[in-house]
């Protein structure tokens, strides 16, 4: 009995040293687990999007895109003023910014969306929705070089072609260059999936739109949007 409680003392000893790396080396990110953590990572899974008209605002104050992604990994998620059920999730989140003080920001979770969008003008959870016109900015993609992929359709792959970009990566590498959010054009309440729409600039210089949803983590073009001056059968 004496061994087994000398062993289970070590245990607990080595299981606090490690929760005090988790805490101490990696600010809590190695806690998944964690409900403010799994709330952050959510976020960070996701397209994160600003309207145009809010981009005025991030100027006047001195917030810089570094900052809304350090808010998402190391800021306080305010659960109870929060709207955590229904199609539209809206978390608060607030952190100390260097040179600022404390800053609130809001993030939505649109049910079976790749968008989140971030309002920094709210005063609380019950004004925040989802932008229904003009465009958005986008701020941040997930980590993952491969995120776009293409319906398997001749129309999809003839049109890109058209314009220029050979494939999923090459779509990507465009949408980071010159891709935002088209609100107007977006149904975030279409079923199953919300149906998203991003206006892009090829590198031809061509204006074009992609429809897309989001499965299995990924943006899944499942359209392309072109002038009449290209045709395909």
């Amino acid at each position: 009995m004496e061994s087994f409680l000398r062993r289970l003392k070590y245990y607990g000893l080595g299981f606090l040293i490690g929760l005090v790396f988790v805490f101490v080396f990696f600010q809590n990110r190695g806690c998944s687990w964690l409900p403010s953590n799994r709330v952050k990572n959510a976020f960070l899974d996701r397209v994160i999007v600003i309207s145009e008209d809010q981009l005025a605002t991030l100027k006047s104050e001195g917030i810089s895109k570094e900052d809304i992604i350090e808010v998402l990994n190391d800021g306080d998620v305010n659960f109870g003023e929060s709207i955590t059920d229904g199609d539209l999730k809206v978390y608060k989140l607030s952190k100390d910014i260097e040179g600022k003080g404390e800053m609130d920001f809001f993030f939505t979770l649109p049910n079976e969306s790749f968008i989140s969008e971030v309002n920094i003008r709210a005063e609380n959870v019950s004004e925040v929705k989802n932008s229904t016109k003009g465009f958005g900015a986008i701020l941040n993609y997930p980590k993952d070089d491969h995120l776009v992929f293409l319906d398997a359709n001749a129309q999809i792959s003839c049109k890109l072609k058209a314009l220029g970009i050979a494939n999923a990566d090459s779509l990507f590498g465009v949408l980071k260059k010159t891709g935002k959010i088209d609100f107007s054009q977006t149904n975030f309440a279409e079923k199953p999936k919300a149906m998203q729409y991003l206006s892009v600039l090829s590198s031809r210089n061509q204006k074009f739109g992609i429809k897309a949803i989001w499965y299995k983590n990924k943006i899944n073009v499942v359209a392309v949007d072109t002038d009449s001056t290209i045709l395909c059968p």
